[in-house]
């Protein structure tokens, strides 16, 4: 059952939106045969507006007559944002619906963006969810049906690939989801397994993924005959145990969704083709497990990169940069006009932003303004960190040409990022995106699982920047 009906039905209840500041006026904006009751109702309930709270109002024949949601401090409707509304599919009874404001175009759009966040659900694994069907919209007139559509798919993929737990997102598992999306388009996917990373130059993802039993392998997708080079990276650790440097059970809990920066890349890879915007894309997915066995990294083992730095290894689990480092060396060969990657790098990045708000790190003032612009009009909060040239030094190793981690437990976030720079030496525009992935609680339109993160704000730089081409 999808989150919105293509079709107007006999029966639709309309959603009216109140800020708190219209808390007493708001009735005015309703049909004269519901405006009296709405108010009445509203008072006897004590609704005034507050965020999220939703009233439903009965018809004058015992029906549904319609839904009154709180946007609480929201200055006026055009300032409504995706999770305003987005917990209304899951709480409101099944039916069709439709906001009955006068929306902008951009608000319109919102309001069915949000909606249909809301509408996902995880039930893989469930024999019967016993939950009713869930609440179904309408589009408002003026909303952009078509890229909310692909938004919500994009979203829906990403979520779906990082829920799905290990034993059934193996990094072959990952490499057939990529070829499933590029066919929808008539992208050409390339493989490189196994041994293969060693002849072909990978000896990074190769060393990482090599105790695993099912092999590690580069996942490349090319889409595009014209226009600008675009690439996009994602880290793909489909279960990191931390190596010999083994995690605690705790730590190792969530760790199916170490690939969920590859998730991230594949859903904004998807939105680019489906939306066919005038790029050439390349897509590299580093597909690892990062395993225990006898084939395992070592602690103080030295590999040599495929830019031809060696790299000393003085923990197993910073894993994450290693399989990038590759990938990013391979991309910058090419020289393309912009490099994007996404990883769930590093835990300071969470302790510094927590869960919800990943660090953006790039190398040009003019590619992270374009990105923070795009993320305040997309609502998909990120933040700007350094790339602070001062903590270089604390990758230096007496045997190699850097270590992959950092003797001193300061500016974790920005040491990782700083490590994957060594790698990007040709290309003028490169982003890291240091993300969680994951809600590790629960609120309205956004249960405890997988998260898109950053993908609405890059889309929405990306198609500004190029849209005109």
């Amino acid at each position: 059952m999808t989150a919105y009906l293509d079709h107007t039905p006999a029966l639709l209840t309309p959603i009216w939106l109140v800020p708190q500041a219209d808390a007493d006026g708001f009735a005015q904006r309703l049909p004269e045969g519901l405006r009296a009751l709405a108010q009445s109702w509203a008072r006897t309930s004590s609704f005034r507006g507050e965020p999220g709270r939703v009233l439903l109002i009965p018809s004058v024949n015992g029906g549904l007559g319609c839904v009154l949601l709180g946007l609480g401090t929201r200055a006026s409707l055009a300032d409504v944002a995706p999770y305003d509304v987005a917990g209304l599919p899951e709480r409101l009874p099944s039916g069709a619906y439709q906001f009955a404001d006068v929306l902008s175009p951009k608000g319109a759009t919102t309001v069915a963006l949000g909606w249909g966040l809301g509408s996902y659900r995880y039930e893989r694994y469930k024999s019967s969810s016993g939950r009713p069907p869930m609440a179904q919209l309408v589009f408002s007139a003026g909303a952009d049906s078509a890229e909310v559509r692909r938004l919500v798919e994009a979203d829906a993929l990403c979520r779906d690939l990082i829920n799905t737990p290990a034993v059934d997102l193996t990094p072959a598992d990952l490499a057939q989801a990529v070829a499933k999306v590029g066919a929808q388009s008539g992208a050409r996917v390339r493989v490189v397994v196994g041994d293969d990373l060693l002849t072909q130059g990978f000896p990074l993802i190769h060393a990482v993924g090599r105790a695993a039993a099912v092999a590690p392998r580069l996942i490349d997708l090319t889409w595009g005959n014209q226009g600008p080079q675009i690439t996009i990276i994602g880290k793909g650790v489909c279960f990191d145990s931390g190596g010999l440097d083994l995690k605690p059970a705790a730590g190792m809990a969530l760790m199916k969704k170490d690939m969920g920066g590859g998730a991230c890349a594949l859903s904004l890879s998807q939105l680019i083709m489906a939306a066919r915007l005038p790029v050439r894309l390349r897509l590299l997915i580093p597909a690892v497990e990062n395993s225990v066995s006898a084939a395992a990294m070592r602690p103080g083992d030295v590999i040599k990169s495929r830019k031809g730095l060696t790299v000393e290894v003085n923990n197993t689990d910073a894993e994450g940069r290693l399989v990038l480092a590759d990938a990013l060396a391979y991309a910058d060969e090419e020289r393309p006009d912009l490099i994007i990657d996404l990883a769930t790098l590093t835990g300071a990045a969470r302790v510094a932003l927590g869960a919800e708000v990943p660090a953006l790190f790039a190398n040009s003032v003019t590619l992270s303004t374009e990105i923070m612009q795009a993320s305040r009009l997309s609502c998909d909060p990120l933040w700007e960190l350094p790339l602070y040239g001062g903590y270089e030094d604390e990758l230096s190793s007496k045997v190699a040409d850097l270590s992959n981690v950092s003797a001193s437990s300061f500016a974790g976030a920005i040491v990782g990022a700083l490590f994957l720079k060594r790698f990007v030496s040709e290309t003028t525009q490169w982003a890291h995106l240091d993300l969680y992935a994951w809600n590790p609680k629960e609120r309205a339109g956004r249960a405890v699982g997988a998260e898109m993160q950053a993908v609405r704000a890059l889309w929405q730089m990306l198609r500004t920047r190029y849209k005109a081409l």
